[in-house]
């Protein structure tokens, strides 16, 4: 999981309108993630095709909430942020979601929300408040 719920917890708290996730692009895992997402009450994912996720930048999931779908993330790919990346535990699942310096490169964009982000995370990374 990336994007404002990784902020969130790193223990940013900002509003988010989705859910970014960064996965393995392969056939096998995007099935897997369809079989997850299955799930969620329109069943939306259904239109993913399998090589979806390896050929676009962003496959959007829109369900009762969006759902975004990305293979790297500002030239990060899932298998370099799944070396580094932390879990929280819910109800027995682990979420992986990405250490801080992952995080901040991840939101190397122009977008001001991610320039206040990348503030957080270097604050929390030097021991600041």
């Amino acid at each position: 999981m990336i994007g404002g719920f990784a902020l969130i917890m790193h223990g940013y708290t900002r509003g988010t309108m989705d859910v970014d996730l960064l996965v393995d692009p392969s056939p096998e895992n995007v099935a897997r993630v369809k079989k997850a997402m299955a799930r969620l009450p329109d069943n939306a994912v259904r239109d993913v095709a399998e090589t979806d996720v390896e050929r676009y930048q962003v496959v959007r999931v829109g369900d009762e909430f969006i759902v975004d779908l990305m293979a790297e993330a500002c030239g990060v790919a899932y298998a370099e942020a799944a070396g580094s990346a932390l879990s929280l535990v819910v109800d027995g699942v682990a979420i992986p979601y990405p250490d801080a310096r992952s995080l901040i490169r991840m939101k190397e964009t122009v977008r001001p929300k991610d320039a206040q982000d990348i503030l957080f995370l270097r604050r929390k990374l030097s021991g600041a408040s």
